[in-house]
């Protein structure tokens, strides 16, 4: 079988062909490339934007897989002849059975999609997150007055929290016609589930877990090696990720345990060594900085910056307790992460991540907009050490079969199979 993926962002492979440092993120997808690549009777050939490109596609030669860097897509000329036709000369050069689609809410999507189906190409789409619907919660819990400000680098970007918004509708624009124009989708939660058939009650929704990256399955949490009353939260860039909410629920969980600390994966809001520092802060980032003030926390919360897989991997397993405060989410493959490894986990009670937690069992939900229900399970782990105890094991042993990367790569070849064979 000839299968082509399109992904967001090159593989690490792609990435040192073209001599360019990999990115941290998209890491999963190179481990399963790597599986499916290997399996008799596949060949894989994957496709990305790229900045670097013109007009042409370029071909990179890997170990067991072949590159396409093409040039990027925008929502404009998502449509348009030229990019159809560069598209349409690298389906010519693959000639696949499949293509498989990672992620709707780029207009590169929907060129493909549009390409394949001028073609007759079989074509699947994975659903990641959904803008469509990420937007309608994009500002939940945010003051009107923040929603509606500008920095300076808002204004400079004509980028402030309500235009973020309006992006993300844009998107999900583009997402909802790619939905639309596809017989299949591969999902993985009720959420998205429900969110796709109702964009596209005709599509046929295929279920597959995902494999997450390889270090995770290598580690395991020990309660002997953490830093006590820690926190970690794995992004806090934008405001579904709800560092707004978890930064609330600090003070009361320092009323109990004094000491506690928060870790947030990303760049420091508070950082102004600099004038540029200053400039380059928006409204989201401006806001984190006055909760930090307002409840005198920034001793307690410490930035990490941008965590590579390895890095990321440590500051799990240091950590006492994992947050996923989001407002919404698919699933989230960092709670994903915590649980394969059994770090002890709270998350929100939102889209898909409400089924991968078995409430008083492997974990705890809280209401998304009750920071004070947050800080009362964060302490109740904090507290009994035989809890936390349980919760790893529990939510190891799922998280184990849940993303077995054999078992789900079976269970995506039998899709191919299924839709090649329609």
């Amino acid at each position: 079988m000839n299968v082509l993926w399109l992904v967001n962002t090159a593989l690490p492979e792609a990435s040192q062909l073209m001599h360019e440092k990999t990115s941290p993120f998209g890491g999963w997808f190179a481990s399963a490339s790597l599986r499916l690549a290997e399996r008799e009777g596949i060949r894989l050939s994957i496709s990305f934007p790229h900045n670097g490109l013109k007009k042409d596609v370029r071909l990179l030669r890997g170990t067991n897989v072949d590159y396409y860097a093409f040039p990027p897509v925008t929502r404009k000329d998502s449509q348009q002849n030229a990019v159809i036709k560069y598209l349409r000369s690298l389906l010519d050069a693959v000639k696949p059975d499949i293509v498989h689609v990672f992620g709707t809410e780029f207009a590169h999507t929907l060129a493909m999609v549009n390409a394949c189906n001028e073609q007759n190409i079989k074509t699947v789409i994975s659903i990641q997150g959904l803008v469509s619907v990420i937007a309608q919660h994009y500002l939940t819990g945010l003051p009107t007055t923040v929603q509606n400000r500008f920095t300076a680098r808002d204004f400079i970007r004509q980028d402030n929290l309500r235009q973020q918004q309006r992006k993300f509708v844009n998107r999900g624009l583009l997402e909802i016609e790619a939905l639309r124009k596809v017989k299949h989708v591969i999902g993985r939660t009720t959420w998205d589930k429900a969110c796709t058939s109702q964009i596209n009650p005709e599509a046929q929704y295929h279920f597959c877990n995902e494999t997450l990256r390889d270090e995770f399955y290598q580690h395991k949490w020990d309660i002997g090696k953490i830093e006590k009353q820690s926190i970690f939260i794995s992004q806090g860039y934008y405001p579904i990720k709800g560092l707004h909410y978890m930064l609330e629920a600090m003070p009361l969980i320092l009323m109990r345990y004094p000491n506690a600390k928060l870790y947030v994966s990303g760049p420091n809001p508070l950082r102004s060594d600099y004038l540029l520092d200053r400039v380059k802060l928006d409204s989201y980032g401006k806001y984190i900085k006055q909760i930090l003030r307002r409840f005198d926390i920034a001793n307690n919360v410490i930035f990490t910056g941008i965590l590579d897989e390895q890095q990321m991997c440590k500051r799990y397993l240091k950590s006492n307790l994992f947050v996923s405060p989001s407002m919404v989410e698919n699933e989230s493959n960092s709670l994903s992460e915590a649980k394969i490894m059994g770090v002890p986990c709270v998350a929100s009670y939102v889209g898909g991540v409400a089924g991968r937690i078995e409430h008083g069992q492997d974990g705890f939900y809280y209401q998304h907009d009750a920071p004070y229900m947050l800080a009362h399970y964060a302490c109740e782990i904090f507290g009994n050490d035989e809890l936390a105890l349980h919760f790893s094991s529990r939510a190891r042993e799922k998280g184990m079969l849940r993303h077995d990367a054999e078992a789900n790569l079976k269970t995506l070849l039998n899709i191919y199979n299924q839709i090649c064979n329609q």
